[in-house]
């Protein structure tokens, strides 16, 4: 049987995978470990670009996000005063060799070892070092000043991907950039063509010069720009949340793009919902959408360990939809986790 990677990549390049894929955007974290931002004496994180990081504490995950006052770029025109990359020349080969020796060690290799270096989440920057107010206007006014701070970010981005690829030897790469919400990409298909895909492209065409499988991370409805992700050499997307239509996607790509996709309960249909139907209406999706391959199951279904179960029947009534009730969503997320393994392995056969 194939591992875990193995079957992954199998549909990451276009074939029927031997049983239903998984796929964690954890796996891709093996990234050079050189300029990495650490605290300074009173505990503030910076990131290359100055921007100071703070918990969200309100979030899910309690993520260290851009800091969402005080910018550090106010003026595009003013980018190359305020932002200074280190130099990746400084880096030697014995450095490189090392730092991928010991990323390579201490890998689990039932998963794919996926990675990248660089800066290539240039929209996710833009709006880090100006806000999305600025960050979009700049876009708008100036956006020849936008494409020289992305051509700057772009020298960098081009030296660290080039190492990284030439002694990492990743077997996937990905960009992480989100540049849409639930509903609406953040810029327009224009705007994004001009300015964003070109940053994208070029970062692609590294590793895909060493035939490593290329994925993207786009939270939102970014059904628009697919068929310029596809023509950068994408095969896969995550996370695909259901704004998107994802059957339309699967007719148009087939297994040329694997949709990585977990559950979302925000999405589930209106009325009182049961366990049984939440996991009957999983098995009716993956059994339609999974055919032929271009699907991947990115649930986990892993309850916090300070949630305590939903133990009795009265506990556990028919209820509402659950879209702000992070308890029920956990547990939704268990019943889906555990249909998916009831198919993962019957599926194709």
């Amino acid at each position: 049987m194939l591992t875990t990677g193995e079957n992954f990549l199998r549909a990451a390049r276009g074939q029927v995978p031997e049983y239903l894929p998984t796929y964690s955007l954890f796996w891709g974290m093996n990234g050079a470990p050189f300029f990495r931002p650490q605290p300074d004496e009173n505990g503030v994180m910076r990131n290359l670009f100055g921007v100071e990081s703070v918990r969200d504490q309100g979030g899910i995950t309690n993520a260290a996000m851009p800091k969402t006052w005080d910018y550090v770029l106010d003026d595009i025109r003013k980018w190359g005063d305020v932002i200074k990359l280190p130099n990746p020349d400084d880096i030697t080969q014995r450095e490189w060799e090392d730092a991928a020796k010991e990323a390579r060690d201490r890998h689990d290799w039932e998963l794919p070892f996926g990675g990248g270096a660089g800066n290539p989440g240039v929209f996710q920057t833009l709006m880090g070092v100006m806000g999305f107010q600025e960050g979009l206007m700049a876009c708008l006014e100036e956006p020849d000043y936008v494409k020289e701070f992305f051509a700057y970010i772009g020298e960098y981005t081009t030296k660290m991907a080039k190492n990284h690829a030439f002694y990492y030897k990743p077997e996937f790469t990905i960009i992480g950039d989100d540049i849409a919400h639930e509903y609406a990409p953040f810029v327009s298909l224009e705007v994004f063509q001009d300015i964003f895909a070109p940053c994208w492209r070029a970062y692609y065409d590294i590793y895909r010069a060493d035939d490593v499988v290329c994925g993207h991370h786009n939270c939102g409805w970014f059904e628009p720009f697919l068929d310029d992700l596809v023509s950068m050499g994408v095969t896969f997307w995550d996370p695909v949340q259901s704004s998107n239509d994802t059957f339309a996607i699967k007719e148009k790509y087939g297994n040329g793009l694997v949709m990585c996709q977990g559950f979302e309960s925000r999405f589930t249909k209106k009325g009182t919902v049961t366990e049984e139907e939440i996991r009957e209406q999983f098995r009716d999706y993956v059994t339609k959408i999974a055919v032929g391959g271009g699907w991947a199951y990115t649930g986990r279904g892993a309850r916090r360990p300070d949630l305590p179960p939903l133990e009795t029947p009265e506990e556990q009534p028919a209820f509402q939809t659950m879209t702000d009730n992070f308890y029920l969503d956990r547990r939704i997320g268990e019943w889906v986790s555990d249909e998916f393994q009831k198919m993962q392995y019957t599926f194709y056969n």
